[in-house]
This record gives C-alpha cells, structure tokens and sequence, in this order.
C-alpha cells in the first residue's frame, strides 16, 4: 500500500512539473495573449471579481455559464496573495493538473504487469508537447491544446469530458459495478451541461454512440444500459438546470448553428489545418495526433477488456464525429474542435501495460525521468512569474488615469475590456459599441446603469465612433496603444443595451 502512495505521489509531482514547463512555454510566446490580455479569455476572471465583490450579478454571458472555472479562480483569489495575472498562471498549472488527474482516472486502477500512473504521466507529457508547438497571438488559430491553459476556453469542460470517459471506464472494468460510478457520472453529465452544453456534443454523442454499440455485443448489455440511461439522463437535466439562469444567457448558441453554410465551414476548417501546416511545429504537432490515431484504431482492434476497448474506441471516435458535426452545423470556431486536440491521447492510457523492459532499468530509467522533470519544473518557475509580471506601460497609463479620473468612461469590447479587468474599480469603464450602446456581452449589465460617460477609450481594434452629439474631446490622452477622449463636462448618454 505504501508503494501504492508513493508511485501516486510521484505521478502528481511529475504532472506539476510538466504543468510549470507547459504554461511558462506558452506563458513566453505570443500565446501569452490568450492567457493575460485576449478580451474573451477574461470573462471568469470579471466574473470572479464581480462575484467576491457582492455587487449585483446582472450579468449577459454567452451560452456558456463557466461555473466550474469561476469557482476555481474565485477560491484562488480568496486564497492566493497574487494579482490577476499571476493568479491566470497559477489557474494554468491547475488546469493541466486536473487533467492529469482525469487521465489517471482512464487509466484504470493498478493490475499485474500494469502501470496507469506512468502511462498517464506520458498522456499529459504528449498533450503538453502540442501545447508548447502553439504560439500564435490568434484565438482563431488550430493549435487547441494550449487552450486548456485558459480560464476560459471550455478548460472544465475538456477535463469532465476526460473524467466521463474515465468513469465508464472504470464501471466496466470492475466484476461488480457500485452505485458510486453512475451517480459520479451522472453528476458530471449534469454539472457540465449545465455550465456548457457543449458537454453534449463533446462527451454524451460519441459516448452514447459507443456504448450504445458495445450493447449489441458485450455481455454486460445491463451495466452498459445503466451507464447510457445515466449519461442521458444526467445531461437532459443539465439542460433543465439551465432555465433558472435563462436571464444571464444573452446567446443560447442557436443562432451558430448553420447547417446551411457546412461548405463554407469545410472551406474555413481546412484554412485552418493548411495554416497550422505552414509551421515546423505546426507539422509536428499535427504529425502526434496523427500518429495517436492510429495508435488508437489500432487499440480498439487489440483491446483485451471491456473498459480498454471502450476507451481505445472512444479516442478515435470523438474526434471524428466532433468534426463531422461541426462541419454538418456549419459552425465557424477553432476552438470547438478542441477534441482532436486531447481526446487522441486517451489512446495513451487504454492499455497501460509496464512493458518489455525488465523491473531494475524501468525503475532506473523513471528516477532519471523524474529528477528531469523536477529540475524543469523549478527552472520554469521563475520563468512563468517573469511572464505574468511582465510591464504593460500602456495599460498601466489608462488604469493610472481612469482610477485618478473618479468619473465614469466607456469603450468597445476588445478595448475596453483588459483596462476593466485591472481597475480598483471595474464600473469606472463600460463596454459600449461604436454608437455608445451598452454592449451586453460577458459583462454585468448593473454597469449600464450610469446611464452617461464623459471619456472614451480606444484602440486599433476599435471601430470609429458613431457618436449620438457632437463630441469634442477637451483633451486626449496618449497611453501608447490606446488612447483616452477626455470629454471633459461633457456628458454623453448611454444607447438602449444590445448583445
């Protein structure tokens, strides 16, 4: 048993060190927008504060509700003695920890000639080297593993999805199967569709879709029923759960599907796998999900059990159908297609067997692995504060002048919405659109309820102004990238809200 604990231990102590090589990586590349400074990715982050703040939550969210990430960055932020972007690196490392841990859970427990805690350890290690191959700025790129570093693209979403297939996993793995299983799984399905239904896409199709199949064939016709009515049921109440929060959904996701446009949709997603080709470790990156795949069709034909055929299937399966239906759905988003990205490593942990190597060079060859990886962790440390710590001038000189300002100022969504994030006061900034309408998008409309502004902020990504009056600013302020209207006792009022 003490064994048992220490090998556990270990397996968690390399998964930190991967996790601090992975996001101080990323966190140093031009990635490090969608980690710090990326306008969607600071939703949960606002969010957050908003909540911990005890101000009115009026807020206008996407389809998504990102309960699971605001939880866990609002208890960081109770907890942890460190500025936004510092806690934004500290969630990173969490993030590519909790997948570690659902990986540990599909690897199944520990049998002779076994070793889940390795294989499980070299799953979050490959899913980490496509991470590290991402570095473009653009949240529209195809390089979908460094999402998972994010706050905000659907991070809880891709680990209850891993944890899902982990709990299936593992049903059908033991000779009797405890209530503890389906009702974990059912939680999940349920917990998950409520904060994203995307959960439905990504988890409940191709899982109802297999065990739908293996049904028809397996011996365990029961048990697999329990699981797909459980899985079901848990994500139809998901959904149900949604309708109490139905005055915070601003986009129930309706309006993305298209069926319509799956041509111009192809067109999109093949621009996008040729763009992510055009690099070396864009091609690199591709050529190990590849090669997972066919590690993965090859598992499901050699499975030995239930539970590994089950997982070896659903790593290919995902994938594919995940793509077929976003193309189907004419849908136009990068990051809907994260399970290309981590549902092939699965493939990793489906047979987690120790290996032709005898016991005294593998034990060997884990101590040196392992004192590697150490060494890159605590090297990367000071690395991955540097990133977060880093200077922004610019963004210091607007939240410098707002705060000092006392007065109420506005901006459009990409502009506007880093300076926000940053302020003692967040309210002090409202996101409007180019004609000063409130803007009611990832934000809380108890913002709107100044009702005028007397300064504007822009950027390059700002559209040019459609202003209501005539507005001629006293005095403009230079703060590098931006820019702030000083409208001086100027007033302008605030248009009707649109999202």
């Amino acid at each position: 048993m003490r064994r048992v604990w220490v090998r556990e231990l270990a397996g968690w102590f390399g998964a930190l060190s991967l996790a601090l090589l992975t996001a101080a990586q990323v966190a140093s590349s031009a990635r490090s927008e969608l980690l710090f400074r990326d306008g969607d990715s600071l939703i949960v982050a606002l969010f957050a504060r908003s909540f911990l703040s005890g101000e009115p939550l009026n807020w206008a969210m996407s389809s998504v509700l990102f309960l699971p990430e605001s939880a866990v960055f609002s208890g960081l932020d109770l907890l942890v003695p460190l500025d936004v972007n510092g806690l934004l690196a500290v969630n990173a490392v969490i993030n590519m920890l909790a997948f570690y841990g659902a990986l540990r859970l599909v690897a199944g427990r520990r049998k002779d000639g076994g070793a889940p805690v390795a294989w499980a350890l070299l799953g979050l290690a490959v899913f980490c080297t496509i991470a590290v191959t991402e570095l473009s700025a653009s949240r529209d790129a195809l390089e979908l593993a460094s999402l998972q570093l994010t706050t905000t693209y659907y991070s809880a979403t891709v680990i209850a999805v891993v944890l899902s297939v982990g709990l299936v996993r593992r049903a059908l793995d033991r000779e009797s199967m405890s209530l503890g299983l389906p009702i974990a799984l059912g939680a999940t399905a349920a917990l998950s569709t409520l904060s994203n239904p995307l959960y439905a896409a990504w988890a409940t199709v191709p899982i109802a879709v297999l065990l739908a199949i293996l049904t028809i064939r397996s011996r365990q016709r029961f048990r697999l029923a329990l699981l797909l009515g459980v899985l079901l049921g848990g994500t139809a109440l998901g959904i149900l759960g949604r309708i109490p929060f139905r005055a915070w959904i601003a986009n129930t996701g309706a309006g993305y599907v298209q069926p319509e446009r799956w041509a111009e949709s192809l067109g999109y997603y093949g621009g996008l796998v040729a763009d992510r080709l055009s690099t070396p470790g864009g091609v690199f990156g591709c050529l190990i999900v590849l090669a997972l795949l066919v590690l993965a069709v090859v598992r499901t034909t050699r499975a030995v059990s239930e539970g590994s055929r089950f997982v070896a299937a659903i790593s290919w399966l995902t994938p594919v159908l995940v793509v077929i239906g976003a193309i189907a759905l004419g849908t136009h988003a990068a990051r809907y297609l994260q399970p290309v990205a981590f549902a092939p490593v699965l493939a990793l942990v489906a047979l987690p067997r120790a290996g032709w190597m005898p016991f005294r060079p593998r034990s060997l060859l884990a101590a040196v692995a392992a004192v590697l990886l150490a060494i890159g962790g605590i090297l990367s440390i000071p690395r991955l504060a540097a990133a977060a710590e880093a200077g922004d001038p610019d963004l210091t000189c607007v939240t410098d002048w707002v705060g000092a300002s006392g007065r109420t100022g506005a901006g459009q969504f990409w502009t506007v919405r880093l300076p926000k994030l940053h302020l003692d006061d967040p309210a002090q900034l409202v996101q409007v659109d180019h004609e000063l309408r409130g803007y009611a998008w990832l934000v809380n409309r108890d913002d709107f309820g100044v009702g005028e502004v007397t300064f504007l902020v822009e950027d390059a990504q700002s559209i040019p102004w459609n202003l209501p009056a005539p507005a001629i600013p006293d005095e403009v302020i230079d703060c590098g990238r931006y820019r702030i209207l000083d409208l001086g006792d100027t007033a302008l009022p605030l248009g009707p809200q649109r999202s």
